[in-house]
């Protein structure tokens, strides 16, 4: 089943087109990446799939009229409550976003986030991946079905990258639709199910990592978008 389907989606600003008639679909249960330089068109598209932003031609189908509550949204940045755990943090998220928990719950979130032992450290105090866990502990508080997140595994070491890629695959297999952006091609090899490349407001590609790899010849996914955006302003 697709969550969201986008025909011919087009976005310009002050006469500059950034979004140029492009087809996305997005599908339930999967983890999609979506690749691509700054200009891209990256954040314009998920703006638009969103609702945030309006298309200025084509049309957008999601899976439900009140989509927007079953949406979780981690960005780069996610500012805690100063001077509270882990734990109380994901009870004050609960209350700001008005989502019932019982002790129960947040001790299931903590296990999924792997923080169950840093349950009472002050969340200014956790290490970077700690800090990413329990973002997308806290975007995920109220169970969405479509779950957006910004460059997830940036910044952190190879081992707090190999946790956040085990939390999100662990929220596909519960059901939840996964797309995240990222410049890192080797993480996206490792977790995606799927890639959109962009280049210029276009897709220049998309489908499964392995089968773009054999299509297109490539050795990995770095070298294929480096084929595939020379190959476009080689076209101009």
């Amino acid at each position: 089943m697709n969550l969201m389907e986008a025909k011919s989606i087009r976005k310009q600003f002050h006469n500059r087109e950034v979004v140029k008639g492009i087809n996305v679909e997005i599908k339930q249960g999967e983890i999609l990446a979506l690749i691509g330089t700054n200009g891209a068109g990256k954040s314009t598209t998920l703006a638009m799939l969103l609702g945030i932003l309006q298309p200025d031609a084509g049309t957008i189908t999601r899976w439900r009229e009140d989509f927007r509550a079953h949406i979780g949204v981690q960005l780069q940045s996610t500012p805690f409550f100063e001077g509270y755990t882990a734990e109380e943090n994901l009870r004050l998220f609960a209350a700001l976003y008005n989502v019932k928990v019982d002790k129960q719950q947040i001790q299931r979130k903590l296990e999924e986030c792997n923080l169950q032992e840093a349950r009472k450290t002050l969340a200014s105090r956790l290490s970077g991946g700690q800090q990413k866990r329990l973002a997308i502990a806290v975007t995920t508080l109220h169970n969405p079905d479509f779950i957006i997140l910004d460059e997830p595994a940036a910044g952190l070491d190879p081992r707090a990258r190999h946790e956040v890629r085990n939390m999100i695959q662990r929220l596909a297999e519960n059901g939840a639709t996964v797309l995240f952006s990222s410049h890192d091609m080797e993480e996206v090899s490792r977790i995606a199910d799927r890639i959109i490349l962009m280049h210029e407001g276009q897709i220049v590609a998309q489908g499964q990592p392995e089968s773009l790899l054999q299509q297109y010849h490539a050795e990995n996914l770095e070298s294929l978008y480096l084929e595939l955006t020379d190959n476009t302003q080689a076209g101009r």
